[in-house]
């Protein structure tokens, strides 16, 4: 059940464009989130992409790392504390998760600045709703 679907990647050049465009951001170290809402069908309410700067860390793996850990939180969490707290008004949640911390993390404090992170969004999304 708690599989990450390919389907759940944000990899369309026009969604990504629409993304960094008009997108909404905050801060919740070691993610910037940036996120919109999109009116396009999707089986799923949310496609995420996730980037780490290769200015930041020079090796592939430090990297490879980091985004691994980033994918796996999301990925246990999603459902629970993302997906159906979404406003369900058929509309797709692009998102975007950078990471622009200065070193590398353990797994354990990435899970819970996932969680919070999640938290903050959804107060971001209640808040631009109203």
């Amino acid at each position: 059940m708690n599989r990450f679907y390919k389907e759940e990647r944000l990899c369309s050049k026009k969604l990504l464009d629409l993304l960094f465009k008009k997108g909404s951001s905050f801060l919740l170290y070691p993610y910037r989130a940036t996120f919109v809402f999109e009116a396009h069908p999707s089986k799923f309410p949310a496609q995420i992409v996730i980037n780490v700067a290769k200015k930041r860390y020079k090796h592939a793996h430090d990297r490879n790392l980091i985004k691994r850990r980033t994918r796996e939180a999301y990925r246990l969490q999603k459902h629970t504390a993302l997906y159906e707290l979404l406003p369900n008004n058929n509309q797709l949640l692009l998102l975007s998760l950078q990471y622009v911390g200065k070193e590398i993390y353990p797994y354990t404090f990435l899970e819970k600045r996932m969680a919070q992170l999640f938290k903050k969004l959804l107060v971001q999304i209640s808040n631009e709703g109203n």
